[in-house]
C-alpha cells in the first residue's frame, strides 16, 4: 500500500467503498500494533499454589505418578535442620511394614537436614495425596527453610506441605514406634526410595541413607526373586552398594525363608544394637 493517500482519489469513492477502505486501514493498524506487543513478564494462567515435599517413596517418579492423573515434574531440594525433624523408620504401614516418616528428635539428639523433592499438586487438589498418606498429617514447611540443590529454582509462590506420621493422642512426629518383627523394614520399599534418589545421582541417594535414622536389624529382603534380583530390578546392584556402605544393619538383612529365625534371635537377645547405634549417630 502506498505511504501517501491521494485525497482527490478518496472523494471519488462511493460511500460503501470508502467505508471498506477505512476498515482496511484500521485492520492494518491493529495488525501492526499486535506485532509490536511485548509479553515479557507474562506468566501462564492457573499456576499451582500447593506443593508437596516428598522425602520417602514420593521421591521416586513412578511411585509419585501412581497417585496422579498425569506425570508430575519434581525438583530436588533439601530442608534445613531448623525445621526440627528427623527422617526415620518410624511409620507403621497398615500392610505390615515400617515406612519412612519424620519424627521429633529424642532427648540429646539434634534434628537433621532432609533431602527429597518438591512437586506441584495438579489443580491444587490435595485429596489424592491425603488419601495415599493416611496416618500422616500435613505440616507446612517454611519456604525459608528449603533450598534447591540443582539448577532448578524453587517455585516463586505457593505453600509447601510435608506429611508427618501421627500416633494416637500424640503431636505429629512424636511417640512413633520403631520397626519390630511384625513391622520390619522391607527391601522392596527401600528399593523404591533409593532408586528415586538415584534419579538425581548417587550422592543424592547416599544422602538419603545417611540422613535417615532408626535403621533396624528387623530387615526383610522381600524382593521378587530376592536371590536373583537382576531379573526384576536392574538397579539392585547400585542400591545394594549404597546400602552396604552407609546403612546400619544392612549385613543383617534376611531372605524371607530366614527372616523368622533371624527376628527370633534378635528378640531373644532382648536388645537392638543397630537401633541404639542409629539413634546415637
Amino acid at each position: 500500500m502506498s505511504k501517501s493517500i491521494n485525497v482527490g482519489y478518496l472523494t471519488k469513492l462511493s460511500m460503501p467503498t470508502l467505508r471498506g477502505f477505512i476498515l482496511t486501514l484500521s485492520l492494518v493498524g491493529t495488525a501492526a500494533h499486535a506485532q509490536t506487543a511485548d509479553f515479557w513478564g507474562t506468566r501462564l494462567p492457573d499456576q499451582p499454589t500447593q506443593f508437596i515435599f516428598g522425602y520417602g517413596s514420593l521421591i521416586n517418579t513412578p511411585s509419585r505418578n501412581a497417585t496422579v492423573a498425569k506425570p508430575v515434574a519434581a525438583i530436588p531440594v533439601r530442608v534445613s535442620a531448623a525445621f526440627g525433624y528427623v527422617r526415620s523408620w518410624s511409620d507403621r504401614a497398615r500392610s505390615g511394614f515400617t515406612a519412612l516418616g519424620l519424627r521429633r528428635p529424642f532427648d540429646g539428639e539434634g534434628p537433621m537436614t532432609i533431602n527429597g523433592v518438591i512437586y506441584p499438586v495438579a489443580g491444587n487438589d490435595m485429596s489424592a495425596f491425603d488419601e495415599r498418606e493416611k496416618g500422616y498429617v500435613r505440616v507446612e514447611v517454611p519456604r525459608a527453610l528449603i533450598e534447591a540443590v540443582s539448577w532448578q529454582q524453587l517455585p516463586a509462590q505457593g505453600t509447601v506441605w510435608v506429611y508427618v506420621p501421627k500416633a494416637d493422642g500424640e503431636a505429629p512426629g512424636e511417640g512413633l514406634p520403631a520397626a519390630d518383627a511384625r513391622f520390619p523394614l522391607v527391601e522392596s520399599y527401600i528399593d523404591v526410595v533409593i532408586e528415586g534418589g538415584l534419579e538425581y545421582g548417587p550422592e543424592f541417594a547416599r544422602e538419603i541413607i545417611e540422613t535417615t535414622r532408626d535403621w533396624s536389624p528387623y530387615w526383610l529382603n522381600d524382593r521378587t526373586l530376592a536371590r536373583r534380583p537382576w531379573v526384576f530390578d536392574k538397579q539392585f546392584a547400585a542400591v545394594d552398594a549404597l546400602l552396604s556402605r552407609s546403612a546400619p544393619c544392612f549385613a543383617q538383612r534376611a531372605f524371607s525363608e530366614d527372616y523368622a529365625a533371624a527376628s527370633a534371635a534378635i528378640a531373644k537377645r532382648k536388645g537392638d544394637a543397630c537401633l541404639r547405634e542409629a539413634r546415637g549417630r
